[in-house]
């Protein structure tokens, strides 16, 4: 199978490494509530369910904007076929997704409505026409708020917490984190993106100052989470320093061949899940 069919089968369509980025997010929201004394057990299992179904819902309907790429290539139609299987999986997800929502916002705070629907807007706004905010090169701007901020102060307020400006801080490093995955993915797929005509930020910008940005994310991470620990949001970075590893890995591929740089993705979304998991310590 070559490497533009393996695309689009079910499992890569899924990228599971990602699902870090769900788990993550839910589990800081979920952390400072419990933190706070006023988790809810059930929402919070409702939480981290829900964002694993929204996770994959945005991933399975990732390639969707490629149809209109393939359509008239040769030997195109199951690769388009492919995309829509992956595309009504995805559709699905956020249908399940939906009623956890609900009850969610029934049990606590109609503010959540507007926020799930937000979320629910920018995950089909991805890749959908018009919209399509991925080839207008603002997806890495945008996950920093949909796939972050948002996640990580809805799992918040679902689970038991008040908004405040306490918790829209603490998700500051995690979604940096989110936006360097999704860079990540555009720098990885940066000769095909670029090949196929799609305008990421990446292929915009260039392959040389995307990895700068890459550099300034992670740079701009550790620096937030300095600055929470001197505010007192942090109560100890300490914890943090066993993500260091997993933040030098991806940089290694940064230089690479297109080939060589298939595993950027993986270790980036690692890296993700290992500094998510440590800030929750770190919280506490």
């Amino acid at each position: 199978m070559n490497t533009i069919q393996n695309k689009y089968t079910f499992l890569h369509a899924l990228r599971p490494f990602s699902f870090g980025v769900a788990v993550t997010t839910c589990l800081i929201g979920i952390t400072a509530a419990w933190q706070e004394g006023v988790l809810i057990p059930l929402n919070a299992l409702l939480v981290v369910i829900g964002g694993l179904l929204l996770q994959s819902g945005v991933n399975l309907i990732n390639d969707y904007s490629d149809i209109e790429l393939l359509s008239g290539e040769e030997g195109s139609a199951c690769l388009i076929a492919a995309i829509r299987r992956n595309f009504r999986a995805g559709i699905g997800c956020f249908l399940l997704a939906t009623p956890l929502g609900l009850y969610l916002v029934a049990d606590r705070s109609m503010a959540l409505l507007g926020l799930f629907a937000l979320g629910l807007a920018g995950a089909l706004g991805y890749t959908l026409n018009p919209v399509n905010y991925k080839s207008r090169g603002l997806a890495v701007v945008l996950v920093f708020w949909l796939m972050g901020v948002f996640m990580v102060v809805g799992s918040y307020v679902a689970v038991g917490g008040v908004l405040n400006r306490a918790i829209i801080a603490q998700s500051i490093p995690i979604s940096l984190l989110v936006s360097l995955l999704l860079l990540s993915n555009e720098l990885r797929d940066y000769e095909s993106d670029r090949d196929q005509g799609l305008k990421t930020l990446t292929v915009r910008a260039g392959f040389t100052q995307a990895k700068r940005l890459y550099w300034l994310l992670m740079a701009s991470t550790l620096i937030a989470c300095l600055v929470l620990w001197v505010s007192g949001l942090l109560a100890t970075p300490w914890p943090l320093l066993i993500s260091l590893p997993f933040m030098i890995r991806p940089l290694r591929y940064l230089n690479t061949s297109a080939e060589q740089r298939r595993p950027l993705t993986p270790a980036t979304g690692q890296l993700v899940m290992v500094f998510g998991l440590l800030f929750c310590f770190a919280l506490n």
